[in-house]
């Protein structure tokens, strides 16, 4: 009997807790808003849970913001046709995100465009750039 008790309790306790260990989502995101960004590599993280590259974007008046962007996860970015080498210090690229609701430089990448042309789409089937982006100021 003690055995059944301690088992019941065991798989209550898990039942219970498994919504701890849900994915974040993208809670602070815009998910209807994107912002596409002209800017310089700094950095790019190949790791898990996510990619993360950040670049700096100069605007008008030549003040500097510092972004930092986060795109899937390396298996599935391998599927998109991203790699560990695919940006390096100092490429310029053309970033569009779905920006922070906090209005900070940070956000989610749907796609970047490599100085050759190429692009790289972060969701949406693999190998399929997303569509034309609403752009925004920041």
């Amino acid at each position: 009997m003690k055995t059944i008790r301690l088992w019941i309790g065991v798989v209550s306790l898990l039942a219970i807790s498994s919504p701890l260990w849900a994915h974040h989502g993208a809670a602070e995101f815009e998910t209807d808003k994107t912002a596409t960004l002209k800017g310089t590599v700094v950095e790019w993280f190949w790791a898990n849970p996510h990619c993360i590259l950040k670049f700096d974007v100069t605007n008008d008046s030549g003040s500097i913001a510092h972004w930092v962007a986060e795109a899937s996860n390396p298996p599935d970015m391998l599927n998109r046709g991203w790699s560990k080498g695919t940006f390096k210090p100092g490429d310029e690229i053309t970033v569009t995100v779905r920006p922070a609701k906090s209005g900070k430089p940070v956000g989610s990448i749907t796609q970047v465009v490599l100085s050759d042309g190429k692009v790289l789409s972060a969701g949406g089937k693999p190998g399929e750039a997303t569509a034309a982006p609403k752009s925004g100021t920041y």
